[in-house]
C-alpha cells in the first residue's frame, strides 16, 4: 500500500509541490542525487571512480512534451560528455538515457524525435569512447523502447538496454537480448504497473528475477545486475561463476548501500553506481522512497530532526 501510494505520488503536481517546498528535503535528495549541474556530477563520478567503481550518469527528466525541453535534454548530455572527455572520466563513466526525456512522449513523431535525439548522443559519446544506455520506463513504452534500441544498435552495436523482471514479458525479451554483444541492465521495476502486465508481490517479482538473470548468464551477451538485494546478488555470483569478470557487472543506485558497493568492487568485480544528477530530481526521488521502506524511514527521520 506504501509503495503504491508513493508510486502514484510521483506523478503528482500537488505531492511535487509539496515535497519540493519543504525546507529540510534538499539535504534528503542530495543523498541520492549528485547535484543540480553538471559540474556537481562530475566533482560525483570522479569521488565514485577514485574507490575502484564504474558509473553511469542520468541527467534527470522525463515526460517531456515540448520539442524544446527534448532539444535542452539532449544539449545537457553532450555538455556532460564533453566534461567526462576533458576530465579524463570516459574509461569508467557512461550514460544513462531516458527516452521520454528526449522526445518520445511527444505527441506528433515522438518517437522519431526520440530517436534522432538518442542517436545524437550515442554519436557524442562514441566520440569520446564512451558508451549509452537506454533506461526503461513504463510499461506503456516498451516496444517503443526495444525498437529504438534495435535501430540504434545498427550503427551503436554496443548501447545497453534495460529489462524489468516486475514485466511477464522480461523473460522472453531477456531471451530476445541474450546475443553476443548485447549489454543488458536486469532490475525489478520501479513503475506502478497493472497486474495484467507486471507480478504485484515480491517473491513473485524476485522469482522472475532469478529466471531472466539465469537467461541472460547463460547468454552469450553482457549482463548487468542491477539489485541492492543481498540474496539476489549472491546468486547473481553464483549464476556468473563460470565466467570472467570482465564479462558481466553488478550496479547498485548512487547513495543506497555504499560500503556494499566498494566492497563488491574491492573484490574485482565490475561495480557501477547509477548516479543521477539535475533539478528534475522528484519522479526519480518519489521512486527511490517506494523501493525500501528504510528509504521512507530515512526521509522521516531526516525531516524530524532540526537542521
Amino acid at each position: 500500500m506504501l509503495r503504491s501510494s508513493l508510486l502514484l505520488a510521483s506523478r503528482s503536481a500537488g505531492a511535487r509541490k509539496l515535497v519540493e517546498s519543504t525546507p529540510l528535503t534538499r539535504p534528503v535528495v542530495e543523498r541520492f542525487v549528485a547535484g543540480a549541474d553538471v559540474s556537481s556530477a562530475i566533482r560525483a563520478t570522479a569521488e565514485v571512480l577514485g574507490d575502484g567503481r564504474l558509473v553511469t550518469l542520468d541527467h534527470l527528466g522525463e515526460d517531456t512534451f515540448e520539442e524544446s525541453q527534448a532539444n535542452a535534454t539532449v544539449e545537457a548530455y553532450l555538455t556532460l560528455l564533453s566534461k567526462l572527455e576533458s576530465q579524463g572520466l570516459t574509461r569508467g563513466a557512461e550514460v544513462s538515457v531516458k527516452l521520454s526525456a528526449v522526445g518520445q512522449s511527444l505527441a506528433i513523431d515522438g518517437e522519431k524525435i526520440a530517436l534522432e535525439n538518442a542517436r545524437r548522443i550515442c554519436t557524442a559519446a562514441a566520440v569520446v569512447g564512451t558508451t549509452v544506455t537506454l533506461d526503461m520506463e513504463d510499461h506503456t513504452t516498451t516496444d517503443s523502447t526495444l525498437g529504438i534500441l534495435r535501430e540504434l544498435r545498427i550503427d551503436f552495436p554496443w548501447v545497453g538496454a534495460v529489462l524489468q523482471a516486475y514485466l511477464k514479458r522480461t523473460e522472453q525479451d531477456c531471451r530476445d537480448l541474450a546475443y553476443a554483444g548485447s549489454r543488458v541492465r536486469l532490475c525489478k521495476g520501479a513503475y506502478q504497473e497493472p497486474a495484467s502486465v507486471a507480478y504485484q508481490d515480491k517473491h513473485d517479482v524476485d522469482l522472475s528475477y532469478v529466471r531472466c538473470l539465469k537467461i541472460l548468464m547463460e547468454g552469450d551477451g553482457y549482463p548487468m545486475v542491477a539489485s541492492h538485494d543481498p540474496r539476489l546478488i549472491a546468486i547473481a555470483a553464483d549464476l556468473a561463476s563460470a565466467r570472467s569478470k570482465d564479462t558481466y557487472e553488478f550496479q547498485m543506485l548512487y547513495g543506497i548501500r555504499p560500503e556494499e558497493q566498494r566492497r563488491i568492487a574491492a573484490e574485482g568485480n565490475r561495480m557501477r553506481v547509477y548516479l543521477p544528477y539535475g533539478d528534475e530530481w522528484y519522479g526519480y526521488f518519489m521512486r527511490r522512497l517506494a523501493e525500501r521502506p528504510a528509504n521512507v524511514a530515512f526521509f522521516a527521520r531526516s525531516l524530524l530532526t532540526k537542521s
